[in-house]
Formats: structure tokens, sequence, C-alpha cells
């Protein structure tokens, strides 16, 4: 069973149109809505202009019913949304989890209209997501779940029409049940269906790795715009999962001094710094941080707070808000996950000088070898490792400068020279294809 939507217009009390269907309209939607409204009115844009790009292209809501391992069926909702296809097809994640909405899901495909923009790859955004605790689910009953949400969305999806990729609670092995079903279904194997798949069914070099090692890249290039002063910044590092380990180990790698560290349950602080790899090891061996013996315990609000030069968090959304943003002690703040600030948070760290390396920049490494991927499976040709990170850290490096460069000329924040740069490159990209009919 489908519902789709797609936004159509109507005039309101102040002469803009408005999208009929709003069930995105959620508080994740609203805050991604006023990041665009802001650059909107810095680069003064005319609302006939902006006000296709305040809405999802479309959505489509499925529902999804499963067989379980018991014998019994149960249905769960599933999303998919397009955002803005002007660039070329849909790209962006797939998230599993019990809150998952589709206003939640509209935000991240906006996100990823600007984050592909910003890197100037040929996408569009789009992103998805099943409401459901995979944590309580086998690994059976997952697949069973995935590609039967596959077969739903069939008609949305494609290798020149969007292409997914793993997000918060998925992996490659889903990426890997995505590929076959989509490739059952058309009779031939499509490899460039999604990115992020296992390296066996053509998945790229260094996709695993590849958006904490960004993270940390835009930490560097982030400290060394901020004139940080010392050879060995200290950093504390919220949600310390697949990109928050990846970014701890690439910094401390470079010198840089992890004083900080957290995961869904709380954190752990050392304010002479932790031995990266002794605490990987700990966590390895014994399934969690806790007990670690080299450092103090502290609620991941009290991390947040922590004294450091940089704060990376890469947990999940809206964790700095209004409510904490003028406690906290950092002077930069690289967003390792997809809007972990809210706008009135971006408002007060301003005012304190705070520096924000935004999520669009900070964290779009994913995306960037996730294209890599899919142009390697067009092409059935495999890049090396090396190959990999060498076009990676080229692409990352010329927009932070690009980035930088705007930021400085124009007196903005980062955040907004990054969404003018993005936004630009939609807006001439849609006056020259026009609007039809």
């Amino acid at each position: 069973m489908a519902i789709a939507t797609d936004s159509k217009e109507s005039k309101d009390n102040k002469g803009f149109g408005s999208a009929v269907t709003n069930e995105w309209e959620t508080p994740d939607f609203i805050n991604a809505q006023k990041r665009l409204d802001k650059v909107a009115q810095h680069m003064k844009l005319d609302n006939n202009v902006i006000e296709p790009m305040r809405h999802p292209k479309r959505s489509l809501s499925v529902v999804v019913p499963a067989r379980m391992d018991d014998g019994s069926v149960r249905t769960f909702m599933g999303y998919r949304v397009h955002h803005d296809l002007a660039l070329g097809p849909g790209k962006g994640g797939l998230r599993y989890h019990s809150e998952v909405t589709l206003g939640e899901v509209a935000s991240m495909a906006m996100l990823m209209t600007w984050k592909c923009s910003l890197m100037n790859l040929p996408f569009g955004g789009a992103h998805g997501g099943i409401r459901m605790d995979p944590n309580t689910l086998s690994k059976g009953e997952l697949e069973r779940i995935t590609r039967r949400y596959t077969s739903e969305i069939l008609e949305m999806i494609g290798p020149t029409q969007d292409i997914a990729g793993p997000d918060l609670n998925t992996d490659e092995q889903t990426m890997a049940w995505i590929m076959d079903t989509y490739s059952v279904n058309k009779g031939f194997t499509v490899p460039s269906i999604v990115t992020g798949k296992p390296q066996y069914l053509g998945g790229s070099l260094g996709v695993l790795q590849s958006t904490g090692y960004g993270v940390a890249l835009a930490a560097r290039r982030a400290a060394t715009f901020a004139k940080l002063k010392g050879d060995s910044p200290a950093v504390v590092i919220q949600g310390l999962g697949h990109v928050g380990s990846s970014v701890a180990r690439n910094l401390s790698k470079a010198g840089f001094k992890i004083v900080g560290v957290s995961d869904a349950f709380g954190g752990l602080s050392n304010a002479k710094g932790f031995d990266v790899e002794d605490l990987m090891a700990f966590i390895d061996k014994n399934g969690a941080m806790y007990e670690y013996p080299h450092a103090d315990k502290v609620s991941n609000e009290e991390l947040l707070e922590l004294e450091c030069d940089i704060l990376a968090p890469c947990a999940v959304s809206s964790q700095i808000h209004a409510g904490n943003a003028d406690r906290l002690k950092c002077k930069v703040v690289v967003e390792g996950a997809n809007s972990p600030t809210t706008p009135n948070a971006d408002d007060v760290l301003d005012g304190k000088g705070v520096i924000v390396m935004p999520d669009i920049l900070a964290n779009a490494a994913g995306v960037t070898v996730g294209y890599f991927e899919w142009v390697q499976g067009l092409m059935r040709l495999l890049w090396t490792e090396e190959e990999v990170y060498q076009r990676l850290e080229g692409l990352v490096n010329n927009v932070c400068t690009k980035v930088f460069e705007v930021a400085d000329s124009q007196k903005l924040t980062l955040r907004m020279s990054a969404m003018s740069i993005a936004v630009e490159r939609i807006v001439e990209a849609r006056r020259l294809r026009g609007l039809y009919p």
C-alpha cells in the first residue's frame, strides 16, 4: 500500500504558494526551512524562486507488512522523499528507527540537496526511513522488512532516479538486500542502485570510513580557520559510533587530544587525553566504555559542556539547542551528525564567537565517496583506496577553501557561506531548466 504526495501550490494570505499536503511539517523540517529562508533573505532571492525549494518535490509513504519469526504478520510505516532533483537523480540515506517520521525524512532530503550541491555532485536530495526498532528484530525479520520496503518503493528508485545509502541503523548488508531485491525485479544485476554496499558486490574501497575521515579533515581545516593555538587542540566527540570512532582515530593520529567521548548511554572525560586505541580495544573487549579505568564518567549533557577547543557532535540531530548553547565551552563545533545544531542555537553560538563547521560540509565525505561508488558501478571499474582518498581530499579541501573565502569576503558564518554556495547552484540550475509547463 502506498500513499504518494506531490507538492501542489495555492495562494495564502501572504501571496506565497504553499503545499496543500504538509504532513512533513514537523519541527525537523521547519528547522530546515528556517535555514533556507535565512540564506534566501541574505541572497535577496525572490519568493517565486525560493518557494519550490521550501517543500519536497515528492514523497511516498508505504505500509510494509512482514512476517515475523513467530509466524505473525506486523506492519511498519516506510517513507522515501525526493526534495529537489535539479542537479541530477536523488541521493540519500535510509534510516531505521522507532521514531522516524515523514518530516524527519523530508528534512534529511533537503539537507542532502544542499550537501550534494555544495560538493558539486550531480545529485539531488533524497532520503528514506522505516519506523521500527531494529534492535528488537532478528536478522531474518530485518531482511524481510527491507526487501518488502524496497519492492514498495520501486517506482521511485533506480541508478538514474534515486540511489540509497546507509544511514542510522542501516549498513552494507542492508544495501546488499536492496540491491538484490531491485536487481531481481529488473532481471539483471544493478550495482549502482545503492552505495555503501559490500566490496564483493561492487562497493568502493574506503567507503566505510569515509564520513569519519572527512569529519576529521574538516576539523583540521576548521582549526586552522579558527586560528586555534597550540599543537594539540582538545576535542570532545559526542557519539563514539562508526563515524565518531573514525573521527577520534584520525584526529588522534593528527596530534589532536581527545578529552571526551560518549555513546547513547553516557560518556567519559579525561583532561589529559585518551589513548584512543587503548579505549577502542577496551570497548571491543567489554562491549561498553563505562568501566574504562582512565577516565571520569559524565552524562551526555555534561559532555557537551566540557571545556575544549573542538566539539564534534556525531550522534543524532538537535543535540545543541537554545537551552544549552550558551553553556558550551568550545571554540569550534564540527558537525559530524546531520542537523545536530538547531537554528536558534546557531544564533547563540554566533553571538559567543563560536565557529560552526556545518554538516553539509563537515560530513559530506560520505555522500562524496558514495558518488565515487556510483560512478565505479556505472563504469564497471574499481579505483584503489589510495585513489579514492586522494580524490576525496581534493574535493573536501577545495570546497573548504571556497567556503572560507566566501565567509571572509562577505562576513558570513561558515554555515551561511556554505548554504549560499549550495543554494546559488540550485537556483541557477532551476533558472536554466525553466519551470514546466
